[in-house]
């Protein structure tokens, strides 16, 4: 099926809300440029900012204005000209807010990109249309499947250079295809465009007649925002126990409030709750949203919860719908896919902090089932865990977690694991 015929269409939700996304790919697709692009063309450039970059290329001698230095603000990325650390950036339209990250390119940096990935929901995976698919095209396409990014879009870049061939684009999608058929990616779509010009990422241009599909900014004003596309269940890690001390005032004698943020889900006053791991259970009396009183919550909303009954709660318990008690595993094992961030390896021997949402307990390595190849999509035998790996592992611990599987809610089922003798972060992973 030619890629021109049959572009599916993301149904856009009433409230575009906000949108996370991520752009990957293999080194020198234009990654930078095309957010550059993006945020000139959007008008998102504060003036000062856009002088900057202005005189930075002149004194590199470019006609045009570079717009990648826009994302790349590292001296070593500068000096490289290539993307190390992942970059943010914020700017919004009429329709809608977003929060781009640019993720590395270079094999090295996979741990960069896997935190990027972590909590877009959409990725942007690059191609240059003289190369076709690469290598790490297809690592980034892996880690973004991996880590759960619901929608792909894959941007042919570079048209420019390949005279705006029809004939090249599609033969590109057509072996991204069967690569996505492979890894088991089902919602990608796909566009031609130039970052360098212009050509269909904001404007249409004049070069690209032959695809009649929408604009990259269409696409993304389009795009479903995190939490809208189906009916969650009610998440609510407990963060704070707020009891506030004015013997004064009688009104906050026995005030005894849950603060956390919604991870997902919903709720609303009246409604049955249980908290795990004590299996107490209570309703929700009144819900406070930044000093007023709302009658619900909604997902990625911080709030404070007020129960009906004084029950002994504390920072790292679970808050959630009665009704979806049996939907969340307590266990004191755990099994999942760990990218290791670490330049030093995973010492077997000792225990690691594992925090997930607001809870940690210590926790063992209790087995390496297999190593992920990234490049074959393999999985080998592994005896040892490196800085950039992908490994499925089981780990015992010390208390009990209350998690879900990581395909089911992506807040709930990642973790993180701290050294505990440097606090530094050395592991992500995911629950299955």
């Amino acid at each position: 099926m030619s890629a021109i015929e049959h572009i599916p269409e993301f149904s856009a939700p009433v409230d575009n809300g906000l949108l996370r996304f991520l752009t990957c790919g293999s080194v020198d697709d234009g990654k930078s440029t095309l957010i550059g692009r993006l945020l000139y063309d959007t008008k998102a450039i504060l003036a000062d900012t856009l002088h900057a970059i202005e005189r930075t290329s002149q004194r590199r001698g470019m006609e045009a204005i570079d717009l990648s230095l826009l994302t790349d603000g590292l001296l070593a990325e500068r000096e490289q000209g290539i993307t190390i650390d992942v970059a943010y950036r914020y700017f919004s339209t009429g329709r809608r807010k977003y929060i781009i990250a640019d993720a590395p390119g270079h094999e090295q940096y996979t741990r960069n990109m896997v935190t990027a990935a972590s909590t877009a929901n959409l990725a942007i995976i690059l191609i240059d249309a003289r190369k076709g698919v690469l290598t790490q095209t297809r690592r980034h396409s892996c880690l973004a499947h991996l880590v759960g990014i619901p929608h792909l879009l894959v941007a042919v870049n570079k048209m420019d250079l390949v005279g705006y061939d029809r004939n090249v684009f599609e033969r590109i999608c057509d072996e991204y295809r069967k690569f996505a058929r492979q890894l088991g990616i089902s919602d990608v779509r796909f566009i031609p465009l130039s970052a360098l010009n212009g050509d269909m990422v904001v404007d249409r241009g004049d070069k690209l007649d032959w695809y009649q599909g929408p604009t990259l900014i269409d696409i993304l004003e389009s795009a479903p925002a995190a939490h809208s596309e189906r009916d969650e269940r009610f998440r609510f890690p407990v963060q704070y126990v707020c009891r506030p001390q004015k013997a004064d005032d009688p009104l906050l004698h026995d005030y005894r409030g849950f603060m956390g943020r919604v991870e997902s889900g919903e709720i609303a006053v009246g409604d049955e709750v249980v908290v795990l791991p004590s299996e107490r259970r209570s309703r929700i009396k009144h819900i406070q949203l930044g000093g007023r009183s709302v009658s619900y919550a909604l997902a990625e909303q911080s709030v404070t919860l007020l129960l009906d009954e004084e029950i002994d709660i504390s920072r790292g318990d679970m808050i959630m719908r009665s009704c979806d008690e049996k939907s969340a595993l307590v266990t004191r094992r755990i099994e999942a896919m760990l990218c290791w961030l670490s330049e030093s390896p995973l010492d077997a021997r000792r225990k690691y902090l594992i925090r997930q949402t607001t809870r940690e307990s210590r926790g063992l390595l209790d087995g390496i089932a297999y190593r992920l190849d990234i490049n074959s999509l393999e999985q080998v035998a592994a005896d040892r865990i490196g800085m950039n790996d992908i490994v499925r592992v089981a780990f015992r611990l010390a208390h009990p977690l209350v998690v879900d599987r990581y395909s089911e809610n992506r807040a709930t089922g990642a973790f993180i694991v701290i050294d505990e003798s440097t606090n530094d972060t050395v592991g992500a992973g995911m629950i299955l």
